[in-house]
């Protein structure tokens, strides 16, 4: 009798023993389910800001070879240089030339991007931005020349930002990454704390890509498309250019049309305030004729 009492209470302390280590388990497994998720949040934080780190800090400069080789054969297409030229042309026929131009940029698959046309008493300028594709470039600059054009400036400058955009891709790259983490996140979260902290994260994370990635368009299509900005102009008073002193008779001519401009504004002027000229008339008359009156009335007075 008493061993069964005894086996009895045994049983019922180990029943009991067990039933706690399953709620201590479950309690820690739940535990250790929240800190996974901070931690997790924690590490994507951590992950981003790191590559917000390197992204404040400029890409190293590529080391400049200091001997010339020759260039080769097979073009590395994926190296990104921007070419920017400036060139000025003094022309003996502006109206042929400006033709010639439009014609040639349509030919070489280039647009213009910007055009502004000025005229004055020496001369007729013209000034145009040209956006030609990188492989049309030196082609489209060997047609800026021949007879009747003189080449008063050349210049070409090249910008290589492979480095850069390499740099902004793979950044791209890896906040594509550290999003998606943050997305599984937002799946795995509970709590509406959890959610509203890591959909700013990835608010921010998503503008960061897409700053990056216009980054890599903006670069892609300027090396995809050289700029060439192109002035001409012809004098159409070859006797008077900007940088000569005008002679005697034309400083004559010009002040003598000056005079008569004067006389003309200052006449204009006059019309244009006719009603004040008026009433200071009639204010003048008025004080006259009362002035008058006075002085009668006083030599008046003083005779008798």
């Amino acid at each position: 009798m008493q061993s069964a009492k005894f086996y009895a209470v045994a049983t019922l302390l180990l029943i009991t023993f067990i039933a706690c280590n399953k709620a201590k388990d479950k309690v820690s497994n739940e535990t250790q389910k929240i800190q996974f998720q901070n931690i997790g949040i924690a590490k994507t934080k951590e992950k981003r800001n790191d590559i917000y780190t390197a992204d404040s800090t400029e890409a190293p400069e590529p080391q400049k070879n200091t001997t010339q080789k020759s260039a080769p054969k097979n073009i590395d297409w994926d190296k990104k240089i921007i070419k920017t030229a400036h060139v000025a042309l003094e022309l003996k026929d502006y109206n042929a030339f400006n033709k010639s131009i439009h014609q040639t940029v349509k030919k070489y698959g280039a647009y213009v991007a910007s055009e502004e046309q000025t005229q004055n008493n020496y001369s007729l300028e013209n000034t145009i931005t040209i956006k030609v594709p990188v492989e049309q470039f030196e082609d489209l600059m060997n047609t800026l020349g021949g007879d009747g054009i003189k080449v008063i400036e050349r210049k070409i400058n090249s910008e290589d930002v492979t480095a850069e955009v390499l740099d902004n891709k793979g950044r791209v790259e890896a906040k594509k990454e550290v999003r998606q983490q943050y997305l599984l996140l937002l799946k795995q979260a509970k709590t509406m704390k959890d959610i509203l902290e890591v959909q700013t994260e990835i608010n921010t994370v998503t503008e960061e890509l897409e700053s990056a990635s216009g980054r890599v368009k903006y670069l892609s299509h300027q090396a995809a498309y050289s700029t060439i900005h192109l002035k001409y102009f012809q004098y159409t008073n070859p006797q008077q250019k900007p940088d000569e002193e005008p002679g005697f008779f034309s400083k004559i001519k010009e002040a003598f049309l000056g005079g008569a401009n004067g006389i003309a504004s200052f006449i204009i002027g006059l019309i244009g305030i006719w009603p004040l000229l008026i009433f200071i008339a009639l204010v003048i008359f008025i004080f006259r004729k009362w002035y008058s009156k006075k002085v009668l009335k006083i030599k008046h007075t003083e005779y008798f």
